[in-house]
């Protein structure tokens, strides 16, 4: 009887995890970003924001290299004032540069979060569509498994299909 009653509930214990199996789904969240960064043109919007500073910081970049190769170059033979004149030139150049380098940096970073959130809450949006549609309780990002059967769907198309 014991055995019966213990065949019993693993039978039903398998069955149970069989169905929850079906309500479980994978997505590659790292390949969605991707596709849907490219596809949305989120790269040529960052571009078309920071292309301008980026070329004058390259081109600030460029004039302090000359002044420095100026400097090496002819320091021995430059009259102190005008060596002197140079370094400072080149000082304050660096510091500048420098100062807008990192508000650069800062504001593309800013920038990019922003963008790149925008692109989680599209995904997700679409992924909730989707999971609700074919019945799946759970959605699970394919990096977070570390073994998956093939019971499981991998609802990664279906989203990138939601979200274009």
């Amino acid at each position: 009887m014991k055995k019966l009653l213990l065949a019993a509930g693993f039978s039903l214990a398998m069955a149970a995890s069989a169905q929850a199996a079906d309500k479980i789904a994978i997505v590659d969240m790292g390949n969605l970003l991707q596709q849907v960064a490219q596809t949305s043109g989120v790269s040529q919007t960052m571009k078309n924001e920071f292309g301008g500073r980026a070329n004058e910081l390259q081109s600030m970049e460029s004039d302090l290299q000359a002044k420095a190769q100026r400097l090496q170059r002819d320091g021995s033979t430059m009259k102190a004032s005008e060596r002197s004149k140079l370094e400072k030139d080149i000082t304050s150049g660096r510091q500048a540069f420098a100062q807008k380098a990192q508000a650069f940096e800062q504001d593309q970073a800013r920038r990019s979060n922003e963008e790149r959130g925008k692109l989680v809450t599209r995904i997700q949006t679409a992924v909730k569509k989707v999971a609700a549609d074919q019945g799946v309780d759970l959605v699970i990002p394919s990096n977070a498994v570390i073994y998956n059967s093939n019971d499981v769907k991998d609802i990664t198309a279906d989203v990138l299909k939601q979200v274009k």
